[in-house]
């Protein structure tokens, strides 16, 4: 695999990328408290959002692409106008860290992950909160939405994954396996399988039908954040100084990108399949051309 594009991003941490979903803009994240975006055409700088008081941790996309969402450490959950870059309106409601933020596959939820310990479900019709979801008991870091929107995990400290029925918003059950944190979720797009990261350095695979693991893989590492590729067959896994690929079906190692950093962030294929971006603790925003 070619070296990769390196794009400097910020001045200090990159915390997170994501490609809008018609793949023609990278957008990141940083602890200068801004979002940028930029031109998968050229990868050169299209706009800066002046977005948040402090560290923007994390993106979303709503399914057309005509909205941004941006979670932050000033506790808020911004929603943007995409590409114009336009503000839409301010959620407020957590008490600490927002560290994830999720659309929902058709558009009408959001989903804010905070280190409050709290989950929270707002409309995106209405702008309103319609659900606090109490579970975990410290920092919670990841939620994803299964892709029927049926179904949302969520983790954070603690090993535990928990799943929770939508809209509604009631528990659903308890994943146990990991231990310490889980940092990081991803459902496939067929909806076979839920990803997840752990901090004893494994990685595993949950069927969605029963909830038993179908796979559990050693990083040998302590992992970051996890991303999936479009076409469900490879996963890709952040960790110390490298980025992992795995093969989704047999669990197979097939390549692994060296990075020059240790800190190593969030994860993001584009829409096509042919782009992996990844967002570093050195300001920096490497692509790579996949195969």
């Amino acid at each position: 695999m070619k070296e990769p594009t390196t794009i400097v991003a910020h001045p200090r941490h990159a915390a997170s990328v994501l490609f809008s979903p018609d793949s023609r803009i990278l957008v990141s994240a940083g602890m200068d408290r801004t979002a940028k975006l930029w031109s998968v055409a050229s990868w050169e700088l299209m706009a800066t959002l002046q977005a948040h008081e402090k560290s923007v941790n994390t993106l979303s996309f709503s399914p057309d692409g005509a909205t941004l969402a941006t979670g932050s450490t000033d506790t808020t959950v911004k929603l943007w106008s995409f590409p114009s870059g336009d503000p839409l309106e301010t959620l407020e409601g957590h008490k600490k860290t927002v560290a994830c933020v999720r659309m929902s596959p058709d558009g009408s939820l959001l989903a804010s992950a905070s280190y409050d310990g709290t989950v929270r479900l707002w409309s995106l019709e209405s702008l309103q909160e319609l659900n606090t979801l109490k579970g975990h008991r410290k920092n919670v870091t990841a939620v994803a939405f299964s892709p029927d929107g049926r179904t949302l995990a969520s983790s954070g400290l603690g090993g535990a994954i928990l799943l929770w029925s939508l809209p509604d918003g009631q528990p659903m059950g308890t994943l146990e396996g990991h231990e310490v944190a889980v940092g990081s979720l991803a459902f496939t797009k067929d909806g076979r399988y839920l990803a997840s990261v752990g901090y004893e350095q494994t990685a595993k695979l949950w069927s969605t039908e029963d909830w038993a693991v179908v796979r559990s893989l050693d990083l040998a590492a302590r992992p970051g954040f996890l991303a999936i590729a479009p076409d469900d067959r490879t996963l890709a896994i952040g960790t110390e100084y490298k980025v992992l690929l795995w093969s989704v079906e047999d669990g197979g190692s097939s390549v692994k990108l060296p990075v020059s950093v240790k800190g190593v962030y969030q994860l993001a294929f584009s829409g096509d399949g042919k782009w992996l971006a990844m967002a570093a603790a050195d300001g920096k925003v490497r692509v790579w051309e996949l195969p």
